[in-house]
Parts: C-alpha cells; sequence; structure tokens
C-alpha cells in the first residue's frame, strides 16, 4: 500500500478529530488559542503520520505560534469548506498549500506569502500525446476540488466542452485515477506532485511541460478584515524568516 493510499485512509479515521499543536513550552492555560483550518491530504505540506498533523505547513504554523506565543488546535476539513469556515467564525485561519488570487481576497484577506509555488501536468509514463497544457483540450482531467488546478481545469473544459472534468476532495485520489489510467492528466501544484512522485513506489506516472502559473503564492488565510489576527501571523511569518527558522523548515522538507 503506498503513501498516498494509507493518506487517504488515515484521513478517513480523522476528520471530525481537532488536534492541538503547542506554541509554547510555558504555562500554556493563559496563552491565546487559535483554530487553525488545513486539508492534511497535501503532502509534503499538510498529512496524517502516526494520527499526528505533519507537514511543512504545520511545521510553519507551529513556528509562527512560537515565535507570537500563542497556541494553535489544527482542523482537519474539506478544503473546500476553509473558506466558509473561515466566514462563520468556525476557525481564525487556514493554513493548507492556499495560492493567493483576485478571486478568493474577495472573501478572505491573506499573509504575506510563505511559498513560491506553480501548477504543473502529470501524465502516465506511456503518455506521447499530452506534452504541454496546449494538449488537454477534450482530455479526462483531474484535480483536487476547490484548488487552483481545478480551476485550470475548468477554464479548459469552457474552451473545449468534450473535456471531461473530474474533481477529488483528495489529491492522492486524483493521482490514483491517473495512476489506474482513468484519467488522462492531473493538473497540481508542482512541489506535491513532485513529492508523490519521489516517494510512491512504482509510480507509472510523470510531469511533462513547463510550471505554468508561475507567479502563484501561497498564504495563510483569514476572515475578511480581521487584522488582528493577520498582523498576529504576518508578525511571526517576518520573524521566522528573518531567524532562519524557515530557510531550516524549507530544507526539512524539500
Amino acid at each position: 500500500m503506498n503513501k498516498y493510499v494509507r493518506l487517504f485512509l488515515s484521513t478517513l479515521l480523522v476528520t471530525a478529530l481537532v488536534f492541538p499543536l503547542v506554541g509554547c513550552g510555558e504555562d500554556q492555560s493563559s496563552e491565546k488559542v487559535l483554530k487553525i483550518g488545513t486539508n492534511a491530504a497535501f503532502p509534503p505540506f499538510e498529512f496524517q503520520e502516526n494520527n499526528e498533523f505533519t507537514g511543512f505547513d504545520m511545521d510553519l504554523i507551529k513556528l509562527i505560534a512560537e515565535e507570537q506565543g500563542f497556541q494553535v488546535e489544527i482542523n482537519h476539513m474539506d478544503f473546500k469548506a476553509l473558506f466558509p469556515g473561515l466566514q462563520n467564525d468556525k476557525i481564525d485561519g487556514a493554513i493548507a498549500a492556499m495560492s493567493i488570487d483576485e478571486e478568493r481576497k474577495k472573501t478572505v484577506d491573506f499573509t504575506t506569502p510563505y511559498f513560491d509555488a506553480g501548477l504543473i501536468i502529470a501524465v502516465g509514463q506511456d503518455n506521447d500525446t499530452i506534452l504541454s497544457t496546449n494538449d488537454l483540450k477534450g482530455k479526462k482531467l483531474a484535480a483536487q476540488n476547490g484548488t487552483t488546478g481545478a480551476r485550470y481545469c475548468n477554464s479548459v473544459k469552457e474552451q473545449d466542452p468534450t473535456t471531461v472534468v473530474r474533481l477529488f476532495d483528495d489529491v492522492g485520489l486524483a493521482f490514483m485515477e491517473l495512476e489506474r489510467a482513468g484519467v488522462d492528466a492531473v493538473v497540481n501544484d508542482l512541489p506535491v506532485t513532485s513529492y508523490y512522485l519521489a516517494t510512491t513506489e512504482n509510480t507509472k506516472l510523470k510531469t511533462v511541460g513547463e510550471v505554468f502559473s508561475s507567479e502563484e503564492q501561497y498564504g495563510i488565510a483569514v476572515k475578511k478584515g480581521n487584522t488582528e489576527i493577520l498582523n498576529l501571523l504576518n508578525e511571526g511569518l517576518e520573524k521566522v524568516k528573518e531567524n532562519g527558522k524557515y530557510d531550516e523548515l524549507y530544507d526539512k522538507w524539500f
């Protein structure tokens, strides 16, 4: 059973669970607690291992909490539920390899970017018909629901209605469907796709073409207008970048 199959199964077991990540080792009872939403099915940024949330994003929010003297409770939910969760005050922030774009900025506010990303196409190793984005029209495409990859697939379908788009709540399921040739291509973030190819034994997939949407950057989302939490997170993010802890974290995961 490969890592993504195990990841999907473990995700089902913890959908309703909330795990605390402690930001400081001192008297925690008096510390502020922020409820942080994520979709823990997007390694290496957020996933579950041994019933614990781990990954680059999880480590980053913990570092920010340590610098700013608060605790975090991680709430696992579907990616598309993160935005309503912020708007309805069910969570205080969301970190989930979330791309900053104008459409999302209409409903939430973002911290300063913390990661430069981009999209890439994955296909079967024996596929020689899809070489770039120009070859996606009329094909069966897959992506994770609610992501910029999904949005791109839908834009291809708008240009060519014969294109089929299948969206999955877990990007691991999209890759599994591509492995079994149920779709022709997966459009997904480059670092996550690269991680999948590097950690999945006997994968039948490869990436093709160049990275596109290369201006894509990740940010931590908060409820629109919540400047208190936005400033708290931005200050912590600036500190971990200045003190070298961000670079150490990047080297750990990438």
